[in-house]
């Protein structure tokens, strides 16, 4: 007979947090234990535990459970070293609000190493500046004309970027060449040979 499954498909493979450490000597304290949703990057990433703290027991009346948008009988608080893409945070997090979801695994000790070795890559440098779109370009420019101010450089739109997180990439220093550069335009398309006999307007 044919098993039909119906409702969303889920990405979690796994067991919630307490499920795994509620079964480990000492709350699984200095065990490693992976989310599978991060596995799709090739820099480790996992969370080494370093103090566990459950919670109360949930309500049991219907009008309080309402209020509850998450199980409270499988989260716990954990403290843990979180190390994203190689990269470990400077301070312990604080882990609850996503320690319901079945998506932990336990890292058995004697594979702990592949997760430890360093694999971290190169930084991604940002450039400091990019170049203006054309109309605003040409305003700046006529309007440095207007006052007299003749600048052989061409004008640069200084960048801002959101530098909170643990981040791969870091702003150029100054005088320092980016990796990566951003350009005015629609960039290169994902099927070039359906532009080839286009001809500009």
């Amino acid at each position: 007979m044919r098993y039909e499954l119906i409702g969303r498909k889920t990405t979690f493979k796994g067991k919630s947090l307490w499920e795994i450490l509620g079964n480990l000597k000492n709350y699984g304290v200095g065990r490693i234990v992976i989310r599978q949703r991060f596995q799709r990057y090739p820099e480790p990433c996992y969370l080494r535990i370093v103090k566990v703290g459950t919670l109360p027991q949930p309500p049991k009346e219907p009008y309080e459970l309402t209020k509850i948008n998450k199980p409270l009988d499988r989260t716990v608080q954990v403290l843990v070293e979180d190390v994203f893409r190689g990269r470990k945070f400077r301070d312990l997090v604080h882990l609850e609000e996503t320690t319901y979801k079945t998506d932990y695994q336990l890292i058995p000790k004697d594979e702990e190493y592949k997760y430890t070795i360093d694999k971290k890559k190169d930084d991604i440098i940002l450039p400091r500046t990019m170049e203006l779109p054309p109309l605003l370009r040409e305003i700046i420019i006529r309007n440095m004309k207007a006052k007299g101010q003749e600048d052989t450089e061409e004008p640069q739109l200084p960048l801002v970027y959101n530098l909170k997180g643990n981040k791969c990439s870091r702003i150029a220093e100054e005088g320092e060449k980016p990796t990566v550069t951003f350009e005015m335009g629609l960039g290169k398309p994902a099927l070039p040979h359906l532009y080839a006999n286009v001809k500009p307007i």
